[in-house]
């Protein structure tokens, strides 16, 4: 048997089939962990998990929904979330994820394409996004609120649909079984409309069996165990965080789950968790408050900058498996007591390794955390390949590289550099949408990423930029924009999101925008607390910090990529103003139209390069 095979034949039939199972085997266990409104961790065991679907499942089944229909969730990540999806499974029906910061007009869409007939929402404000529609009406037959009362018999609370479910079950107690069992590897198991970076959204069809394949695979990778705790903060209705509920099935390990940003630094203390997956800006982020925060100055900066320096020095020892020097083992000591122990304290002190994903993370930032002992490992994926085409393995890590093919995928690299993928991590298609599908999904079955990228010889791939975002300058040099950008992003801790322009000029420009609270702290330090962010952005030291920083962006660039001219907008980029996507990237195409006149100042007195 080849390895996908093994694999197949490995993988329950359905998601429903594989949450049955993992309740059989561990019911008593820990499965999540939610914050109650007092903020005090409470536990839901598989069992409880087990009955809690159920019931969803039997109150979905009494509202009449039917085999394949979609079931919409717009809510923030929360452990009702998970109880919604899981019960949409049990029931044969498919869910369509919606974003929660998702516009009105978005919402009216992706609920009218998906054809959805019920939805989970958050609360008030995610309700009056669906009722705001009259022509919705007759399709969306009811609307669960997670966090909110009802209005009148269209929408429920979600404990009155848990009680209809338990009810119905009683009457129909083999309802729920039958609806699994009639569930197969080849049923539509989620629908995710990709909040693409231009154009309406397209909904990606994942099967049952892309879900199961994944966790089957992943689990026999050795990557996570039962005994592992994660931290689940990621947006849901994305594919990356999406996948994850999948996989937490299949292995069994517990899951602290809590959506709330601002409260992921003390979750994390509280819960002390040994895996976590996040987007590279919430590397950054902690990062950039380090570099930024009261320990970035004075004796404490001295010893912290002592101490990183110890660390980029036992990089390549520690990589490589191999003993320091006697007097680099002793000063990494030292840095470990004085400065990384309590770097690592912040983040719950049992962190084994860290994932990221959704988008390339800067291999600077990589290098900083594991300089402090903390193992973050790269992967890449699309919604359209179920999240997770490639990844690093903890024990192997490759900086600068997202990894291996997932075991039994197929992979490839085309004559013009374009990834290629195939195999049953691969959507379906995009729904209502076969043009779109047959420009994606070649007759070979090959899925074209639009990322271009290398294999090294060891099978490690390399994401070098998007094949359509490739700038070329008047001087005939191809420019990838993402590098330059996460190049500013890693050497400019002020600055939180970065557009490189340049297209058809001699050289490159950037549009910068800051981060907030590092800005803040650097405004207080200076003596000009309480300025709002555009005052503080036009502060004349804010520039003077930030050429300084650039010329060593700068420094780890190409020649031809260097960034000769910025400007600072006064203002964040927003999902309401269509510049940045659903889940936060950067729709680059759309600030350089809004911001035409800024970058047309870039390049008024062109440069002669050096």
């Amino acid at each position: 048997m080849t390895e996908r095979e093994t694999i197949e034949a490995n993988c329950p039939p359905s998601v429903g089939a594989m949450l049955r199972r993992r309740v059989q085997l561990t019911p008593a266990r820990p499965a999540f962990l939610y914050p109650d409104v007092r903020n005090a961790w409470q536990t839901y065991t598989w069992r409880d998990v087990g009955e809690i679907s159920q019931a969803v499942a039997a109150a979905l089944l009494d509202a009449g929904i039917e085999h394949e229909q979609r079931v919409a969730i717009a809510s923030t990540t929360r452990v009702e979330w998970i109880l919604a999806c899981y019960g949409t499974a049990l029931a044969g029906a498919a869910t369509t994820t919606v974003y929660p910061n998702t516009t009105d007009e978005d919402v009216a869409f992706i609920l009218a394409d998906s054809g959805s007939r019920i939805a989970f929402v958050e609360d008030a404000e995610q309700a009056a996004k669906v009722t705001a529609h009259p022509e919705l009406d007759d399709q969306i037959r009811l609307i669960v609120v997670f966090n909110g009362t009802g209005v009148g018999d269209r929408i429920v609370p979600w404990a009155e649909f848990l009680t209809r479910g338990k009810s119905y079950a009683r009457e129909h107690p083999d309802a729920v079984r039958q609806a699994t069992d009639a569930t197969g590897p080849d049923t539509l198991a989620t629908l995710i409309y990709t909040s693409g970076t231009t154009g309406k959204p397209k909904g990606v069809e994942l099967l049952h069996r892309a879900w199961t394949y994944l966790a089957v695979a992943v689990d026999g990778m050795h990557f996570i165990d039962m005994d592992d705790v994660q931290f689940l903060w990621l947006p849901l209705s994305h594919v990356f965080g999406n996948c994850l509920l999948f996989i937490q099935l299949e292995i069994g390990f517990s899951t602290a789950v809590d959506g709330r940003l601002d409260r992921i630094v003390s979750n994390l203390g509280d819960v002390k968790p040994t895996f976590m997956c996040g987007a590279p800006r919430i590397f950054e982020k902690v990062r950039s408050a380090v570099l930024t925060g009261e320990s970035s100055v004075g004796l404490k900066g001295s010893i912290a900058r002592w101490a990183f320096a110890k660390g980029r020095a036992a990089m390549p020892y520690r990589l490589d498996g191999r003993p320091l020097p006697m007097a680099l083992r002793v000063q990494y000591a030292v840095a470990d007591r004085l400065v990384f122990s309590k770097l690592r304290a912040r983040l719950g002190g049992r962190m084994k390794f860290m994932v990221s994903g959704s988008a390339k993370l800067s291999r600077q930032i990589q290098s900083w955390f594991y300089s402090a002992g903390l193992l973050i490992v790269e992967g890449y994926g699309l919604t359209e390949t179920s999240a997770v085409a490639f990844v690093n393995h903890w024990s192997e890590p490759r900086f600068g590289t997202v990894g291996r093919v997932t075991p039994g995928m197929d992979k490839m690299i085309a004559e013009d550099g374009e990834v290629l993928v195939r195999g049953p991590l691969v959507m379906r298609g995009y729904h209502n949408n076969p043009e779109a599908t047959a420009e994606a999904i070649d007759a070979e079955g090959w899925f074209h990423t639009g990322d271009i990228g290398n294999l090294d010889e060891n099978g490690f791939l390399r994401i070098t930029d998007r094949k359509k975002d490739l700038m070329k300058t008047s001087g005939g040099k191809y420019v990838a924009p993402q590098k330059v950008e996460s190049t500013i992003i890693a050497n400019v801790p002020l600055v939180s999101q970065a557009i490189a322009v340049g297209d058809g000029h001699k050289y490159i420009g950037a549009l910068l925008v800051l981060e907030p609270d590092a800005l803040r702290r650097w405004a207080e330090r200076s003596g000009k607390a309480g300025l709002g962010y555009a005052e503080m952005t036009r502060l004349p030291g804010v520039r003077h910090w930030i050429d300084h920083q650039l010329r060593r962006a700068n420094s780890k660039l190409e020649r031809w990529e260097t960034v000769k001219k910025y400007a600072i907008l006064d203002h964040e980029l927003t999902v309401e103003s269509g510049e940045v996507t659903a889940n936060m990237k950067v729709r680059r195409a759309t600030v350089i139209r809004e911001h035409q006149e800024i970058v047309d100042t870039l390049f008024e007195d062109p440069l002669e390069e050096s």
